[in-house]
């Protein structure tokens, strides 16, 4: 009879149990609710997508800026890279954004190309830049 017993307790995922076990049960269960009521209450942090500021040292340094200042007064994390040095990132950054030269600094949004900064105003403005970054 002990033996059935056993294995009806084994089967059914041990709810029987001496008192030293259920209590150390009974603490598992409790520190797993407190462990519950604190991960609803950290906040989840926001991702951003890359935001990447292509420009040439010492050329549009109003434009650079103004930039600047732009993605700065909405808080985002911005990676700046000077293409002076770097024709290989140059010749990147202007065969995928369409641009010249002259048209830097150029924003991306991750492997998207935004443009310069009157494109930049124009994402903003519409709501797209904030999409394009926070729904990365």
């Amino acid at each position: 009879m002990k033996e059935l017993l056993r294995r009806a307790n084994v089967t059914l995922g041990q709810p029987l149990g001496t008192a030293e076990e259920l209590e150390k049960r009974n603490r598992a269960a409790e520190r797993f609710r407190e462990l519950r009521k604190q991960s609803a209450k950290i906040e989840k942090t926001k991702l951003q997508a890359p935001v990447l500021l292509y420009f040439e040292r010492d050329r549009n340094q109003r434009e650079l800026d103004r930039t600047r200042e732009l993605l700065a007064s909405h808080g985002y994390t911005v990676k700046e890279l000077d293409v002076a040095n770097d024709e290989a990132t140059l010749d990147f950054v202007c065969r995928t954004a369409r641009c010249d030269r002259d048209h830097l600094p150029i924003v991306f949004v991750g492997p998207t190309p935004v443009g310069p900064y009157p494109e930049l105003v124009k994402w903003d403005v519409s709501g797209a830049l904030d999409r394009a970054i926070n729904n990365a």
